[in-house]
This record gives structure tokens, sequence and C-alpha cells, in this order.
């Protein structure tokens, strides 16, 4: 569940208490009718600290980013979103590389670790297992559907995401920079075959595990969204010919909590 903070709280409980707060300082912002934090560039220069007892999330409202909102959301715990905007680099700076030496979004710190001490978690689909071995929720307890899940995660990691990003960069991004077809007609053969794979999974069953929406499910479903809502390209590949993955996709974003993870952190 995503707080809500008034200025000063925020910069207290996200970087500590020894900052100056100025007219160059606007600490929050208002979107869509709720309160977010100030984007990453405002405050970067400020040291971290850790709060007592609520999450901190540093991501951006990209597939990945997505998926360890909706998570944190469907298992109602508490925490604070920081918006990482990556356009401006603010995932190079040393504050965000000592959360993740990799320089990428998501990542959280949890103040209260398995050892009760604070931990940083990165990699979206660690932050998942993570977070559903800490809860109990959307991992299930059954050793079968457990590592069923699992694999359904690593499918999307080493499958979904890299292929539909990298059809996203050719499709999207590189047109200007890349007028070869091959990169193309590479990507976009991989996603539709990744598509085929979701498609066969979903047959006669409403999610990709036990028939439960679990943890697969978050980190899949918004690159599928991404298609469509980011790409843009749902009609240049066919996704309406995967009649199951679309309703699958609809039906994870029906859910309340689902549709509140997905605002998060929002691209200003």
């Amino acid at each position: 569940m995503f707080s809500l903070c008034n200025s000063v709280s925020v910069v207290r409980s996200a970087f500590g208490s020894g900052i100056e707060l100025g007219r160059r300082s606007p600490i929050v912002l208002k979107s869509q009718g709720r309160v977010t934090p100030a984007p990453w560039s405002t405050l970067k220069r400020a040291k971290f600290s850790i709060m007592a007892s609520k999450i901190e999330l540093y991501s951006l409202a990209t597939p990945n980013g997505m998926k360890v909102s909706v998570a944190l959301e469907e298992m109602g715990l508490e925490y604070n979103a920081h918006t990482i905007d990556i356009m401006k680099g603010d995932q190079f700076t040393p504050e965000f590389i000592a959360v993740n030496p990799n320089s990428k979004i998501p990542a959280i710190t949890d103040p209260n670790g398995p050892d009760g001490k604070p931990i940083n978690v990165f990699e979206s689909g660690a932050i998942l297992l993570y977070l559903g071995e800490k809860t109990g929720k959307f991992l299930p307890a059954d050793p079968r559907l457990k590592y069923e899940t699992i694999q359904w995660v690593f499918f999307q990691m080493g499958g979904v995401g890299p292929m539909f990003g990298q059809f996203g960069h050719f499709y999207k991004y590189a047109k200007d920079k890349c007028d070869h077809p091959y990169p193309l007609q590479r990507y976009s053969t991989e996603v539709k075959r990744i598509l085929g794979v979701l498609e066969k999974r979903l047959e006669g069953t409403d999610f990709l595990v036990g028939n439960e929406y679990t943890i697969a499910d978050m980190a899949s479903f918004p690159w599928v969204h991404c298609l469509d809502f980011g790409y843009h390209a749902a009609e240049y590949l066919g996704v309406s010919n995967f009649p199951n993955v679309v309703a699958w996709k609809e039906r994870c974003m029906a859910r309340p909590a689902t549709a509140k993870g997905l605002t998060v952190c929002p691209f200003q």
C-alpha cells in the first residue's frame, strides 16, 4: 500500500533529516489525484536512510517496474515509492548504485530483512520471489505449484522481458538508427512465438499456475500490456490472434490492487 506523505516526511523518511528544504526542492507532486514522491533528480544528492518499517521502492512505470509495485499492492505491504528517472540518468547516481550496483530499476530496500536487518534486493524476478516468500502470498506453498510458479517467473526473465524489450527497441526507438530489416524481423518472430507459448499455457485456465493469480502472472502480463500501451505494436504483431493471452492480461489488470500498482512511479 503506497504511503501518502507530506513533503517533509517524504524527505526525512527516505533520505534522513539533514536536508535543507528550499524553494528549489519541490518534494511532492500531485498526479492523478494522489500524492507521489518527487523525481529522483530532485533528491539525488541526499543521503540514504531507512525507515523503521516501510519498504522503499525505487522504480519507474516500465514493465519491469510495474511487476514490483503490483506485487507490493497485491500483498498489502506498506511502502514509499521513489521515481527513478532513467531518461535523466538517475540510475547512475552513487546513491542508487548503493542499492543496485547494476544501475537498473526496480530495486527495493526492506528495513526488516530475513534476519531482522535491512536488505537491498534488485532484479525484478528476485524481488517478486523475495516478497512472495516474505508474505506467503502469491507464491504457492505446495512444492509442485511453487516450482511451476518459479519456472514461469524465470520464463519471463529469460524470454518475455528480453525479447519483448528488444522488439520494442527496434520497432519504436531505433527506427532512425537501423534500417536493416533483420533485427525487427528476428524479434517480431520471437515475440509471436512467446505469445504462442503463453496462449497454449492459458488454454482452459485463468492464470499461469494452478488457476490462481501468482507472481508468475505479475511478471509477464505487464510486458504483454506494454506491446500496446508502450510500443503501440499490438496490431503490427497481431496480438488479437492470441485470445487467451488478451483475456488473461485483461483479467490481471481488472484486479483493483493490480490496477493501482500499474500507476506507481509514472513517467513525468
